[in-house]
């Protein structure tokens, strides 16, 4: 069923207040999900979000033999049962994250088979560097029928030296955990440095790991020789989404009386909040919360230029509600993507709504502001354009309809939920069995 989602919008009014708690991390829970192949025992994980991604990767697990049993938000997988080196085809093609699952089951069977990994379309995503750090930890790599054969001489991945040509935060985490069973010593150079990388090799460490740099440029991992890691019945929290956090502060930033996010770890987000006040939108910072509340006299933030980079820099993941930030604001700013091309392409859905956004080349654009925005039909072509349709609509005039709304359920927990607990006039609608989903036309039922 194609579900969307009906906005009535504020037409630019400060409605917003209350709090909003954060959820656990989508990139954490799918990466720690995959660690669990490398445990001899269950692995009992709290805070685990309610999202369409968690979900497709713990059916890839089950489906190679694991178990989870799910309460709420408390998740424990055990993958003693694990009875295949095959990556199930038709779920890893469509989940992008599946890719870091070959690091875990090369390095615990010797041996991983998977398709070409799938999920948002948002440019070229190669991986190459996967099947080239394979062969330097000691594996041959064989493509059959669209299938990667990856297999370790001797049953088991060695020690080596991996530079990374680019940061990667999937690269990083897949080799960290390969090696963690590998024989001798890894170190990984040029390493990306995201909080979920420490926070991954945390959880890892207290489980027989010897990890050490995590966090920084280099990373040095001493391999077990094939011993495998022990929970010993304790449990793991999954650190807060620090990418939904900065993507409801936006939305404070944009449309709020006061809004005050809880849950979450500001020092994750010191790239985004020091945009934002620079831009004329102040800030509180709490332990483990950020507050943003509308000035007393209205006040129109400033542009500001933002271009997106690696860890501590401007997270790819917050470009798309950036710049719906950017057109409510005062000037012209350039927004220059330098992780994904393609990520841009959602502007158009933007301009639509009445933005004025021109696209100078595949990565980067011209924001002019402020425009009043106007309720429109869009389809969401990923999770992070999706959360910025929302986002435009809640500050537009009139009615926004937003579909596909299975992306922003990907990495957004009951958004349309938690939205509404703070002034948000959004529902959950499905498309009718007489609808016709290209032309909208037909009766909704929400």
């Amino acid at each position: 069923m194609n579900e969307f989602f009906r906005i009535v919008g504020s037409g630019g009014a400060r409605t917003l207040k209350g709090e909003i708690r954060i959820a656990g991390a989508k990139n954490a829970a799918l990466k720690v999900l995959a660690a669990s192949i490398l445990f001899r025992d269950p692995l009992r994980l709290t805070n685990m979000p309610d999202i369409e991604d968690v979900d497709r990767i713990s059916d890839l697990l089950v489906s190679m033999g694991a178990s989870i049993d799910r309460k709420g938000s408390v998740l424990t997988v055990d993958t003693r049962s694990l009875h295949t080196h095959e990556l199930t085809s038709d779920i890893a093609k469509r989940l992008r994250a599946s890719i870091v699952l070959s690091g875990p089951v090369l390095a615990r069977t010797g041996r991983v088979s998977f398709p070409h990994p799938g999920g948002c379309v948002i440019g070229e995503r190669p991986i190459d560097l996967f099947l080239e750090g394979f062969t330097k930890m000691g594996a041959t790599v064989t493509l059959r029928d669209k299938t990667y054969d990856v297999v370790a001489a001797d049953g088991k991945l060695r020690g080596a030296e991996i530079f990374f040509r680019t940061p990667t935060v999937t690269g990083t985490e897949t080799f960290m955990m390969a090696a963690t069973l590998a024989k001798g010593t890894t170190i990984l150079k040029n390493a990306a440095m995201e909080p979920e990388i420490p926070w991954l090799a945390e959880i890892l460490n207290a489980c027989g790991a010897q990890i050490s740099g995590a966090g920084t440029s280099t990373i040095t991992i001493k391999g077990t020789g094939g011993k495998r890691l022990t929970a010993k019945d304790h449990s793991f929290s999954i650190l807060p989404d620090r990418i939904e956090a900065g993507s409801f502060l936006i939305l404070g930033a944009l449309a709020a009386k006061e809004l005050t996010i809880t849950n979450c770890i500001p020092e994750h987000l010191e790239s985004l909040i020091e945009m934002l006040e620079f831009a004329g939108v102040p800030v509180t910072k709490g332990k483990r919360s950020l507050t943003v509340r509308a000035p007393a006299q209205k006040v129109v933030p400033r542009s500001i230029p933002v271009k997106t980079h690696e860890y501590p820099g401007f997270p790819t993941d917050l470009q798309a509600p950036m710049i719906v930030f950017l057109t409510q604001s005062k000037g012209e700013s350039t927004v220059f993507e330098t992780i994904f091309e393609g990520r841009l392409n959602f502007t158009e859905g933007l301009n639509r709504m009445g933005a004025a956004i021109t696209m100078m080349d595949p990565h980067r654009v011209l924001v002019k502001g402020p425009t009043p925005l106007r309720g429109k039909r869009l389809e969401s072509p990923d999770l992070r354009a999706g959360l910025a349709f929302i986002l435009a609509a809640v500050v537009a005039d009139g009615v926004s309809e937003i579909f596909n709304a299975y992306y922003v359920d990907r990495g957004y927990e009951h958004v349309e939920e938690r939205l509404r607990s703070i002034g948000v006039k959004i529902e959950r609608c499905a498309v009718s069995s007489a609808t016709d989903v290209h032309t909208r036309s037909g009766d909704p039922v929400c």
